[in-house]
């Protein structure tokens, strides 16, 4: 897949900002891409939650934002070395749809609309940290920006956060997705820059 990266103007760290090391402040909201942009309407999006014993749990779009909501204001950090401060989103945690979900994983193989995968520890998309958000500053999330939803997980890099999602895999092991395969960091801590395999 060909990776788009329409350009983007950043800032040099200013000292009192709090940023993992290696990353610079951007005030834009940078729009990267592995290969086209899906474009999925909401009468036909949907997520599956999938054990590790192929029990599934869907929910449609009216589905999920009939579920409670939270507004969520986060620090995003880019494995490209960009970040943004106090980003504004709104959506489900990942602990409301996984409350009626019976799974003995350790893992989850995130799968968005258009084919993207990438993997985390289970333990990471709970305890109030993760979310599917469904909007952005007040409105709705774009395509651009992994519209109509998109996997929010600000404690890691932000490819972690797949937009587009449609499926959470849970498994008893882990499985690297599209970047882990490619030589990126199986777990993707900015704090301590695991952007690479071996960091």
């Amino acid at each position: 897949m060909a990776i788009v990266s329409p350009g983007f103007t950043g800032r040099r760290q200013s000292p009192d900002a709090k940023l993992p090391p290696g990353q610079y402040l951007t005030e834009d909201f940078p729009v990267l891409t592995a290969g086209p942009t899906p474009r999925v309407p909401t009468d036909r999006w949907e997520l599956t939650v999938s054990t590790e014993v192929g029990k599934k749990y869907t929910w449609s779009w009216q589905d999920l934002i009939e579920l409670p909501a939270e507004k969520v204001t986060t620090d995003i950090h880019c494995v490209t070395k960009w970040s943004k401060l106090g980003t504004r989103w709104k959506g489900v945690s990942l602990d409301v749809l996984m409350e009626e979900v019976e799974t003995a994983a350790d893992f989850a193989l995130i799968h968005s609309y258009g084919g993207y995968t990438t993997n985390l520890p289970l333990e990471d998309l709970l305890d109030g940290q993760a979310w599917i958000a469904y909007r952005y500053d007040d409105d709705e999330l774009t395509p651009e920006h992994g519209g109509p939803a998109r996997l929010l997980v600000p404690h890691l890099y932000f490819w972690k956060s797949a937009k587009w999602v449609r499926g959470i895999q849970l498994l008893l092991e882990d499985e690297p997705g599209f970047w882990e395969t490619a030589g990126y960091h199986d777990y993707g801590d900015p704090w301590r820059e695991q952007r690479y395999q071996g960091d």
